[in-house]
């Protein structure tokens, strides 16, 4: 249960403001299929999550704890550092020709794979025996980030203070992820 419920909340914090809200906010204003474009948004996650967890468990059964604990120290660093960063601007995919499921889920998973999202889902993965608990963790916080910003689509900025919650879960996710990285090297 545990690797569910900080899986949840890390990966939630990461996508607060993320590219991907942002992507699914414009495609959802775009086609006006909320429908399509969350049920695009949960395939393209689902697939990713479940690469990412597969990826941490095979990581778990070749390295041991400390270096486990610095991957997962390295992996929030990262995410930290990525949401206090300047962001690229997102293509918001105006040249796809194809239908809102297929553009939603094509567009959302490459969006997605490689994401900071990843990294924390394979590291929580690795540190669990049960790497299903990190999977479906990290699956319900990228759904529970990213839903409002489809069904909200361009009033996402003015409802939501995405600035200061980047800035907030960057610093939280910064703070854990040197906190991780401290212990592995026994200075915690």
């Amino acid at each position: 249960m545990d690797a569910l419920l900080s899986t949840f909340f890390s990966v939630f914090l990461a996508e607060m403001g993320d590219r991907t809200q942002i992507l699914a906010a414009v495609l959802a204003l775009r086609y006006r299929r909320n429908g399509a474009i969350i049920g695009g948004l949960a395939c393209a996650t689902l697939l990713n999550c479940i690469f990412s967890a597969l990826g941490g468990s095979v990581i778990d059964q070749w390295i041991s704890e400390t270096p486990l604990k610095l991957f997962a120290g390295l992996a929030y660093i990262f995410a930290g550092i990525g949401m206090l960063m300047w962001r690229r601007t997102v293509d918001p995919l105006a040249t796809w020709k194809t239908p809102a499921f297929l553009t939603a889920f094509l567009g959302l998973f490459i969006l997605e794979f490689g994401d900071k999202s990843q990294f924390i889902i394979a590291a929580q993965s690795a540190r669990t025996p049960i790497w299903g608990m990190a999977m479906a963790g990290g699956f319900v916080g990228i759904m529970a980030a990213t839903i409002p910003a489809i069904l909200l689509r361009a009033r996402l900025a003015q409802v939501v203070p995405l600035k200061p919650i980047r800035w907030i879960s960057g610093a939280l996710l910064l703070g854990w992820g040197l906190i991780l990285a401290t212990q592995a090297f026994g200075l915690a």
